[in-house]
């Protein structure tokens, strides 16, 4: 029997207690400016906490030609996953240029700013966005991306939502969440690797492991349990748990597309660096972008 840990939780409390750690503007908007002369640069909306606005931005692809199909790249929507805002923000630097011509590319590097500063799974509301891709979202950060995304529904072949699962998981966020709620805590384990979630309802396992494959020769994959899952979800192919992302407002539901993926890099592995962790987001978009060009 697990042992069972109920906490309370004081959003005031909570809330006057988040610390500003790191700049939005200085990590995220200075390297986008630095996209202007390659790519298009749009403000798609701003989300508002405790008087203190934050421009929300989506690079497209320069040329976009309509009769392209369309690839959408999210990063940040848990704003303390580090790798997944700077991952996308290296692609467009590294490697979005070489599909010019072929997909158009729509990418959000930090759908969460407010979370990216304050290294939080949140936003300031105690809201996780990456729960609230729904209808009349309350995630500011989920509305915006939705209502940018909306004009291309039926048009994206691909979207990959670039995350993490880190050790902060079960020492902070996931009792958070367990008080917010109001349910005991219930411990579990982080899997330590690389691993994708992938959508149960359009599960693509030969892109999640092609996906994978990719990945493995910048990190490693990350085992099963003894249980045969990860997170507590069972395992159907190696590095690979599935999702039902509509069910649960998860930010890779959010279209139509015939390919989906969620990676999770972790990195808090010590056979990974931040380097590491940053190009296994890179070689994971440019792997699926590949697979979904030729099938």
């Amino acid at each position: 029997m697990p042992y069972l840990q109920k906490i309370s939780f004081d959003f005031a409390a909570w809330l006057t207690s988040r610390v500003k750690l790191r700049s939005y503007a200085d990590d995220v908007l200075t390297r986008i400016d630095a996209l202007r002369a390659r790519f298009d640069v749009e403000q798609y909306g701003q989300v508002e906490y405790q008087g203190v606005a934050h421009p929300l931005f989506a690079v497209r692809s320069r040329n976009w030609n309509d009769a392209l199909p369309v690839v959408l790249v999210t990063g940040g929507v848990h704003g303390y996953e580090t790798s997944g805002v700077h991952g996308a923000l290296m692609f467009l630097e590294q490697s979005a240029e070489t599909y010019a011509g072929r997909v158009n590319l729509l990418v959000a590097p930090c759908v969460s700013p407010w979370a990216y500063e304050h290294i939080q799974r949140w936003n300031a509301d105690a809201i996780d966005p990456n729960r609230s891709f729904v209808a009349n979202s309350p995630a500011q950060e989920s509305a915006a991306l939705m209502r940018l995304v909306a004009p291309l529904q039926g048009r994206v072949l691909l979207h990959i939502d670039l995350h993490e699962t880190t050790d902060s998981d079960e020492t902070e966020f996931r009792p958070a969440l367990a008080a917010r709620d109001g349910k005991p805590f219930v411990p579990g384990t982080i899997p330590d690797g690389f691993y994708l979630c992938g959508d149960e309802k359009n599960p693509q396992l030969a892109f999640q492991a092609a996906v994978n494959a990719a990945v493995a020769k910048v990190t490693h994959i990350a085992p099963s349990d003894d249980k045969g899952e990860i997170i507590g979800s069972k395992v159907v192919a190696p590095g690979v748990i599935l999702y039902d992302y509509k069910a649960l407002g998860l930010c890779a539901g959010m279209t139509d597309a015939r390919f989906t993926t969620t990676t999770e890099v972790y990195p808090d592995s010590p056979r990974a660096t931040p380097a590491q962790c940053n190009a296994a987001q890179v070689a994971a978009v440019c792997a699926a972008i590949d697979y979904a060009l030729t099938h």
